[in-house]
């Protein structure tokens, strides 16, 4: 399926669901109605209503001057069908950002306002309240919006399943040209990440942060997904496997009480493990423990936060290089 077929399936989709939640919430509508509001024309009315009658749902015309479409007597779609909680999760899941993101706000909007309209009148007041009272803001503070120029055509190449070409920026700022197999797009933390696979390349799939992708185009060459591939189950061992490649190395340390109070400015991952490792306090009241570090150097800048705090105990170049950022700053201010 191209690019443009799928969009063009899915605006009749969303029209077919309109008909439908018309019909619903109105009762009898004319078929000038129905072409009026949703700018189409009569002949493709009619088709669609055809359309909702071979997917099983009864609709039936009658004739006159206040004729129009109905739905049978009795008939409820799904949709009503929503317990209170399912009707507060729908408003509660919303991501408008990252709809925004895929060019996908307006329908966003258009589906919440559909929503409500199908929704009976005691779950569209809690649906309502939801959505005035409860407002989701994934980025974390202080944090500027990324640039994504290329998300729309990645998105696209998912969906479509075809080959991309990219021009992406490695974590050491080289640009270098790739053709990926895009396989699935995951929004954390407010970052967008491409999961994707290399022809050729057994190593399997792997991940791409979309704000590096200086340009993308979509190729003509469609591609075979991985067998049993799944996008939430990979993303989940990714994240399980991601602080050991992070953190290679550890250091041993001595923290004074007001130290393990700012051990969260090494990091949270490398605090949650020094706070488990965490010794009882000497008779002085500093407690030794085990941190894991992505290199010497990034120890060396993490640990001078803590100030006098913190005694490095281990390894010896880690103890070397803050001892001489100490001496230094002694000189500096002394």
């Amino acid at each position: 399926m191209s690019g443009l077929s799928a969009i063009l399936d899915a605006v009749r989709a969303s029209r077919l669901l309109s008909i439908l939640l018309m019909l619903h919430t109105r009762g009898r509508v004319s078929a000038q109605q129905l072409a009026d509001e949703l700018e189409v024309s009569l002949r493709t009315i009619y088709r669609d209503v055809d359309a909702l009658n071979g997917a099983g749902i009864p609709v039936y015309a009658t004739r006159g001057r206040d004729g129009g479409f109905q739905l049978l007597d009795g008939y409820r779609t799904r949709l009503t069908g929503l317990t209170a909680d399912e009707a507060d999760a729908l408003f509660l899941a919303g991501l408008p950002g990252a709809a925004a993101d895929l060019g996908l706000g307006s329908t966003l909007a258009a589906t919440q306002l559909k929503l409500l309209a199908a929704l009976p009148p005691e779950l569209r007041e809690r649906a309502a309240r939801i959505r005035d009272r409860f407002h989701l803001d994934a980025p974390g503070w202080l944090r500027e919006a990324e640039e994504l120029p290329s998300l729309a055509t990645v998105a696209d190449a998912v969906w479509t399943q075809h080959r991309l070409h990219v021009r992406y920026e490695r974590s050491n700022r080289a640009v270098v040209d790739r053709v990926l197999e895009p396989l699935g797009l995951v929004l954390k933390a407010g970052t967008w990440y491409l999961v994707a696979s290399v022809p050729a390349d057994h190593r399997g799939p792997r991940t791409y942060r979309v704000s590096r992708v200086h340009a993308a185009a979509a190729l003509d060459e469609s591609f075979e997904r991985p067998t049993g591939f799944d996008l939430e189950a990979h993303w989940a061992g990714y994240q399980r496997d991601y602080e050991q490649r992070l953190f290679h190395d550890t250091a041993t340390i001595r923290l004074s009480p007001a130290g393990r109070q700012l051990l969260f400015l090494i990091g949270a991952a490398a605090a949650r493990a020094g706070h488990a490792a965490m010794s009882e306090p000497d008779a002085d009241g500093w407690a030794t423990t085990t941190v894991p570090t992505e290199s010497v150097k990034h120890a060396h800048h993490a640990l001078l936060q803590l100030g006098a705090d913190v005694e490095v105990v281990a390894p010896a170049e880690l103890r070397e290089l803050v001892a001489a950022s100490a001496r230094a700053m002694v000189e500096r201010y002394g």
